[in-house]
């Protein structure tokens, strides 16, 4: 089979598609025709060595963790699915930018519903699961105050929205010309990041500061800087990692990886695919301009996510 394959931790310009084995399911395994992938920055982390340390991978390497498809073959103890099955899932051990992957029986796994097409599917499960137990996490409560930095990223697509269905009043960074868009995703208010300092903006719209600083971008002391737009006893919630301590009692909690409850994968695409959760799809490409893909995702801004269409029929 065709895959997006990195041989060494490499440059992104130097991946490329290559004939691999076609795996097989095994034990709780389904092997999904894929029809969509779509892509993280951890994906792209992944192939220059950035998180080698953290979270190495064996090379070759199929890239991409988020996938949409077909189920072809059930592996033994894959209770609940069939072939036929139309799926969206997240595969942790990557693999997905491929004409077929393999993906594990449980929360990482959903059905997808009609009204969803593959290519809005494969853009939910990393970063829409991410969203969730970010604001899981922190537990955000209705009519509490959320600062989202970052909110025109995959991630933050989903975080604007879900807070904003649980009643929080959503403020959101962003450029003057993606206002309008993070509006439309629900953000009562936005701070433009490049005109001015984030926090000294928030402190003007909410003078206490907000009750929660969902932080998507800065890493380390970065995040003790974005603490400073949440009230005395508030909280900042991140992906990253920053210090164990925050100035004015602000309560620091990260998630270096996520945890769904089962049910999450599955409430998510039905809220897609009935209209109450907005996909954006920033940019689309076919399988054989995958890595062309991967460099635009490195190297320009894009809204919302990046597709690559495997299997269009």
């Amino acid at each position: 089979m065709k895959a997006l394959v990195s041989t060494e931790y490499q440059p992104l310009d130097r991946i490329s598609l290559a004939d691999r084995p076609k795996p097989a399911a095994g034990p709780g395994q389904v092997l999904v025709k894929v029809s969509a992938a779509a892509l993280n920055p951890l994906d792209l982390a992944l192939i220059t060595g950035a998180m080698k340390d953290f979270y190495p991978v064996d090379h070759p390497n199929v890239v991409g963790m988020d996938v949409a498809g077909t189920v072809t073959e059930v592996g033994p103890d894959a209770a609940g699915y069939a072939p036929g099955d139309q799926v969206l899932a997240f595969v942790p051990s990557g693999g997905t930018v491929a004409e077929y992957t393999v993906a594990t029986v449980g929360p990482r796994l959903a059905r997808r519903p009609a009204g969803l097409d593959a290519e809005r599917a494969a853009a939910i499960p990393e970063s829409g699961m991410t969203a969730v137990c970010l604001l899981r996490a922190v537990g955000l409560g209705a009519d509490e105050s959320l600062l989202v930095i970052g909110a025109t990223g995959g991630i933050g697509l989903y975080a604007v929205q879900l807070a904003t269905a649980l009643g929080a009043r959503v403020i959101a960074t962003a450029a003057a010309d993606d206002a309008g868009y993070v509006r439309e995703l629900g953000a009562t208010d936005t701070v433009d990041h490049r005109a001015g300092d984030v926090v000294e903006q928030t402190l003007r719209l909410v003078p206490g500061g907000v009750d929660v600083v969902l932080d998507l971008i800065n890493r380390g002391e970065g995040l003790a800087a974005s603490a400073k737009a949440a009230r005395p006893g508030g909280r900042l919630v991140s992906p990253l990692f920053g210090p164990a301590e925050l100035e004015r009692e602000v309560t620091p909690v990260y998630i270096g990886t996520f945890d769904p409850a089962p049910g999450d994968l599955e409430d998510l695409a039905h809220r897609a695919a009935d209209g109450r959760l907005r996909v954006e799809l920033g940019a689309r490409y076919p399988f054989d301009r995958a890595v062309d893909a991967v460099a635009d995702f490195a190297g320009k801004h894009t809204r919302g996510k990046i597709v690559i269409t495997v299997d269009a029929s």
